[in-house]
């Protein structure tokens, strides 16, 4: 595969998800989890928005300004509502205090165990991650292989192709090898 890996969002649902993860008086990191369906296009390979669906503190059994932590009942809901959709899942959560976006040492651990789980109930569909700062982003995408993430080269609003830093993949490259 010689093509991009994109993330299509339209324009206000990524206002929505932006104004969600980042609130004004709340600094504790926040989430959200997309649905999106895989539409190849020439050589890049596209995942096009369902839905979504923004958590809320109900939805996690811990949620601190450096730390966020699922409830099985919210995973499972999550995972369900993928289930029925079709539809890979993409992971969105914040770093409020982030200058320049990347996930965190305890972000990828949770992705060592999260993702092949998720990748298991859904039948070997995407897993798709974003973390978002108060002025960047980084994601991560598992696409053929729930071990080994690759680079997702950047979410499509419409109007605008946004980048992510690309600060994780390089960093992740040291343990899994190069893409």
């Amino acid at each position: 595969m010689t093509g991009r890996i994109l993330l299509e969002l339209p324009e206000e649902i990524h206002r929505d998800i932006q104004a969600h993860l980042l609130p004004n008086k709340d600094l504790r990191e926040q989430g959200a989890f997309v649905f999106a369906n895989r539409a190849d296009s020439d050589d890049d390979i596209i995942f096009k928005f369902a839905d979504w669906r923004p958590l809320s503190s109900s939805d996690f059994i811990c949620q601190d300004d450096d730390y966020l932590e699922l409830s099985d009942c919210a995973r499972a809901t999550i995972i369900k509502k993928a289930h029925d959709l079709g539809s890979s899942l993409v992971e969105f959560h914040s770093h409020p205090f982030s200058k320049s976006a990347m996930f965190s040492f305890s972000d990828c651990r949770g992705f060592e165990e999260f993702v092949p789980h998720v990748w298991w109930r859904l039948k070997g569909k995407a897993y798709l991650a974003v973390v978002v700062g108060q002025k960047s982003f980084d994601s991560l995408v598992w696409l053929d292989n729930p071990r080994k993430p690759r680079k997702l080269d950047g979410i499509s609003t419409g109007k605008h192709l946004l980048q992510p830093t690309g600060h994780s993949i390089k960093y992740l490259e040291g343990f899994y090898g190069s893409n």
